[in-house]
């Protein structure tokens, strides 16, 4: 494929070949996979420990949850978010810039299109390995609550892929990693700590309510908690088509962005 016009710009062709990149990516974390899990088991127990157990003594429950269980929840779908957001930057800028990864990838028969999509893919299954450590972890300490918990595991898969495309759209821009501070600063804490993870968002001032609707997390946690705690989910259809739509305009965008940066 040769760049420049709207050859840039054309839509992404999902194809078979975004399974190998996915593939690829599954091969070489392979051999990290002992210090991965560790690490997606011991962070989310700690947060558990600490804020669930031992602040949750003093709130007792919130939203007529025990807080242990409306914490867990929250964390599952947070998790997914900071999991693809991590990878979609600072693993794919890896690959993308000094291991000039891509480059080998290009190639061959594989495109930018299928790069991506491999990619968030990926970024998706290990968005849905850390989500999943923490339901487990939350099931020991006696936080799940009912058995449709077990459909949060492909919720975070969808999560994942939300949070994948914006990540790798940063990284299409970034000229070293200290830029993704920017974005993690400016953009994924604000939503950790307004989009209901540790408190329901209707105790915001009434203008922020609304301003963190449109936000992503706030749909992830909507979709996840009533999973996790047994309870009837509310405009379940809006929640995941909000998660849909962030994750095919992102896609579209990562594509453009990293066509200019790879393909003269």
């Amino acid at each position: 494929m040769t760049g420049g016009g709207t050859g840039y710009y054309r839509l992404p062709v999902l194809r078979r070949d975004a399974l190998a990149v996915w593939r690829r990516n599954v091969l070489v974390w392979r051999k990290l996979i002992g210090p991965s899990l560790l690490i997606n088991f011991g962070e989310p127990l700690i947060y558990l420990m600490g804020l669930g157990l031992g602040l949750g003594l003093f709130i007792g429950r919130m939203s007529g949850l025990p807080y242990l269980t409306f914490l867990a929840s929250g964390i599952v779908a947070s998790s997914a978010m900071n999991t693809a957001s991590f990878e979609g930057m600072y693993s794919v800028y890896t690959r993308m810039v000094p291991q000039r990864t891509y480059d080998s990838m290009l190639a061959t028969p594989i495109d930018v299109d299928d790069i991506i999509a491999g990619e968030m893919l990926w970024c998706a299954t290990k968005a849905t390995i850390a989500s999943t450590a923490i339901l487990l972890v939350a099931a020991l300490l006696g936080a799940v609550q009912h058995p449709s918990a077990v459909l949060a595991v492909p919720a975070a898969f969808l999560i994942g892929l939300c949070f994948a495309g914006p990540a790798i759209v940063m990284t299409a821009f970034s000229r070293g990693y200290d830029f993704f501070s920017y974005y993690f600063t400016l953009v994924i804490t604000p939503m950790f700590m307004l989009c209901g993870v540790f408190y329901p968002t209707s105790s915001l001032p009434e203008w922020l309510q609304g301003a963190v609707q449109v936000l992503p997390l706030t749909h992830a946690v909507a979709l996840v908690r009533p999973l996790v705690a047994g309870q009837m989910l509310a405009r379940p259809a809006l929640h995941v088509l909000v998660l849909i739509v962030y994750a095919a305009v992102s896609y579209y965008l990562a594509v453009v962005l990293v066509r200019k940066r790879l393909i003269v």
